[in-house]
């Protein structure tokens, strides 16, 4: 039975757990751990034969469309593997030991946002910092959606060293003394992926804990794994519209004598809905299949509109599918307010919509200079 076919049977199951992600301090954790036991944690590893960033992309929506926050919760975790597997960028001491690690269930994340600081993809600075004292690096500073921070076993944490004026990833195991996390998470989208703050008080790792240098190649690194952030929002979206179809089919108000779903305006409706999440998804898989066809083509515009555009049209399905369902979507017992929720976070995942916006603009004033 390949993967998928393993992920297939646990999308109903997580439907059925998502509830209790409404609560503060939630957590998927049996979802976590379902997703270790068919082996998807580690896939993505050469090792283990690797997934295609289409392949990628299909597993990530399917398992969004179970539960939102587990999807973009273990997104982070597998988009680092993709991005190792495409490009081998690890400290090779370190590449041996997080795979061995991997291997055994670990789980990691990256953590690069800090509070107020703005964000690294508008070049903000990084205000947690790394000193070298003797053969260790002590670290200090706060970073802010830390997902699936109760799960993490590893953070590779983005710092400055002030020394050598420079910026660097460095590997932080979270059993590290002073090492904390602060419980902020309170955000009515996306509640359970429990992105909380990660507090780095006087962390002392060793000194060859550096997994690379944000230099120019950092930043020239094609990053196809971030489309795991629009799979996410389609996979909701899909849930939306597959839980309004089967209203629409079912339903029969005292005054028809059939469902709604055989009214012409209800049709039209889904119609439209449908038409919406069609065009998103061969927008999102024909950016997947040209990234994996072209491996020496840089399609940052490409990636930058299929998450706007993906995100967006989510919302736009979601919003359609609770018009279908009525007032009764907005039921706590009924799943499509979260569903409609969880979908708006797409909009502060990124990239965010103006810079995916400014990176077109930018492609395509540059074709005219180029034709000059």
């Amino acid at each position: 039975m390949n993967l998928i076919e393993k992920l297939k049977p646990l999308v109903p199951v997580f439907q059925s757990r998502e509830p209790a992600l409404d609560e503060l301090n939630s957590f998927p954790f049996e979802n976590i751990n379902d997703l270790k036991a068919v082996g998807y944690t580690k896939a993505m590893l050469p090792q283990n034969g690797g997934l295609s960033l289409v392949e990628f992309v299909q597993h990530q929506e399917l398992i969004a469309k179970g539960c939102g926050a587990t999807g973009l919760s273990i997104g982070w975790h597998t988009g680092i593997l993709m991005e190792y597997a495409e490009y081998k960028h690890w400290n090779p001491e370190m590449a041996d030991f997080l795979i061995e690690e991997i291997q055994k269930g670990k789980l990691i994340n990256a953590a690069a946002s800090e509070r107020n600081a703005g964000s690294p993809l508008r070049g903000a600075a990084f205000k947690t910092t790394a000193v070298l004292d003797g053969q260790e690096y002590v670290l200090n500073g706060e970073k802010t959606f830390t997902s699936a921070a109760p799960v993490l076993d590893y953070v590779f944490v983005s710092a400055a060293i002030p020394e050598k004026n420079e910026s660097a990833v460095f590997l932080v195991p979270m059993a590290s003394n002073g090492v904390s996390i602060r419980e902020t998470w309170d955000s009515v989208a996306m509640r359970g992926t429990a992105s909380h703050d990660l507090v780095l008080e006087n962390v002392r790792i060793p000194a060859h804990y550096i997994v690379e240098t944000l230099d120019d190649s950092y930043r020239a690194r094609r990053k196809g794994s971030l489309l795991h952030i629009p799979a996410c929002y389609i996979g909701i979206a899909g849930a939306a519209r597959d839980y309004a179809i089967e209203f629409a089919g079912s339903y029969k108000p005292a005054a028809l004598d059939h469902p709604i779903g055989e009214l012409p305006v209800t049709q039209q409706t889904i119609g439209e809905m449908e038409m919406k999440l069609m065009a998103a998804r061969q927008f999102l898989y024909r950016t997947a299949e040209w990234y994996d066809r072209e491996p020496d083509e840089l399609i940052k515009p490409q990636m930058a509109a299929a998450k706007a555009f993906v995100t967006n049209t989510a919302m736009d399905v979601t919003d359609i599918a609770m018009r279908i369902v009525g007032a009764r979507s907005l039921s706590e017992k009924n799943p499509l307010h979260r569903y409609w929720q969880n979908v708006r976070a797409g909009l502060h995942n990124p990239p965010m919509d103006d810079i995916a916006y400014r990176t077109l603009a930018e492609a395509a004033l540059s074709e005219i200079k180029k034709a000059e």
